[in-house]
């Protein structure tokens, strides 16, 4: 009943979605131009680049990134975006000796055999090969999945409560080695992600490692809209999140969503002995997102740090279609604000209650003024979505709130 009365509410505001008008304009598929920074294509007499992304490589590794709003040469426009800070660390870690090899790879999947079998055709080309491939199978419909994994040689494991934690849990459980290194089954791996993964362990305290996430094509409006605002990508700079970062924003507390992304992440095994496993109320097939944010959170909160490595490249391909991206936003906002309520749970930090509380009323408030005024664009077309989802989520937990976590 409450959340039936919170969607007339905004419906009543909102009405009918107009079509950003952001994207009026915008020509799809929208083109990746992957250009190397040491071919003679980036001279400054080359003829400008005049649309799309266009991604700078440096012996094969993504450096720098734009978006091209008017012609520009790929000269110009490298000169602009690449760093000399991060050629220079990407030239540190191709350097740097491999220490860390106990590693296995776990994808946790449920009904995309093909999505699954294109991830795990870039497995065999990483440069470091891990231990184990494990792949959980959370309740798939059929034997499609199970004959995908076991064509190409991964462990199939199969856990018939739905949930992805529920799976993430049951991966980690199977896994023997030191490390473990999470992606998902609609990701294509760079042929050095798991090798740059575990070179960012190089300290005792590091736990976890999150690496770039590239989109893997941006065909149609959905995926530009999702690049755009709900993107995976963090930079091409190193980060490291410790204690002054989780202690700074003592208000509205540390924005661990920042620190990367589920699909690209590598934590030490024996930290789910120390603090716990995945929490099933979250993520999708419950609360709908955010279980790994939350774990980060809690990595944060006992003392130990989360590293973000750029070199550790992926690529993502978002959902094609308005309808799937709206599921997906909502489901992403219900996961967010159910897991400020379970970091609260576990730490007592009001923090999180007064980001709930004061901090998306008002922002959310300020989006409707906005939209109101001067229409949809691509930033608010799901602004619907997303409030009823942060509703959706606190009612999830609240309903669960003594549940065991795992």
């Amino acid at each position: 009943m409450q959340l039936a009365y919170v969607h007339g509410a905004i419906e009543r505001v909102m009405m009918r979605d107009p079509i950003p008008s952001d994207l009026k304009d915008i020509r799809f598929p929208i083109p990746i131009h992957y250009l190397d920074l040491a071919t003679s294509h980036l001279d400054a007499v080359s003829p400008p680049v005049s649309d799309g992304l266009v991604v700078f490589l440096s012996d094969g590794l993504p450096v720098g990134q734009a978006y091209i709003e008017r012609p520009e040469t790929a000269a110009a426009l490298a000169e602009r975006v690449v760093r000399p800070e991060t050629l220079e660390h990407a030239r540190q870690v191709a350097q740097t000796p491999m220490r860390n090899r106990d590693v296995s790879i776990l994808i946790c999947t449920k009904d995309r055999p093909e999505e699954l079998r294109r991830c795990l055709a870039s497995i065999p080309k990483q440069s470091l090969s891990p231990v184990a491939i494990i792949v959980v199978d959370n309740a798939s419909a059929g034997e499609a999945t199970r004959r995908v994994v076991e064509e190409s040689g991964a462990t199939y494991v199969r856990e018939d409560r739905v949930g992805l934690d529920y799976a993430r849990n049951a991966a980690v459980r199977a896994a023997r080695t030191e490390f473990v290194a999470f992606t998902d089954d609609d990701v294509v791996l760079h042929e050095r992600w798991l090798e740059n993964l575990m070179k960012g362990f190089d300290l005792p305290e590091i736990a976890c490692v999150t690496g770039l996430v590239l989109p893997g094509e941006l065909a149609t409006p959905a995926q530009f809209i999702f690049e755009k605002h709900w993107g995976f990508g963090r930079g091409y700079l190193r980060q490291d999140f410790n204690q002054d970062f989780y202690t700074r924003d003592t208000r509205y507390g540390a924005p661990v969503w920042t620190i990367g992304a589920g699909a690209s992440q590598a934590i030490r095994r024996k930290v789910f002995d120390e603090i716990g496993l995945f929490d099933v109320r979250l993520d999708m097939g419950a609360a709908g997102c955010s279980g790994d944010s939350e774990y980060w959170n809690r990595l944060l909160h006992h003392g130990h740090v989360c590293r973000y490595e750029p070199t550790a490249v992926a690529w993502h391909f978002h959902r094609k279609d308005m309808k799937g991206l709206a599921k997906q936003i909502y489901q992403y906002m219900s996961g967010h604000v159910a897991a400020l309520l379970v970091q609260y749970q576990n730490t007592g930090n009001n923090a999180n209650l007064r980001r709930i509380l004061l901090s998306f009323p008002k922002y959310y408030a300020g989006r409707l003024r906005r939209r109101l005024r001067k229409g949809t664009t691509s930033h608010d077309v799901f602004l619907k979505q997303e409030m009823l989802g942060s509703v959706n989520g606190a009612l999830y937990v609240l309903r669960r709130w003594k549940r065991p976590a795992w």
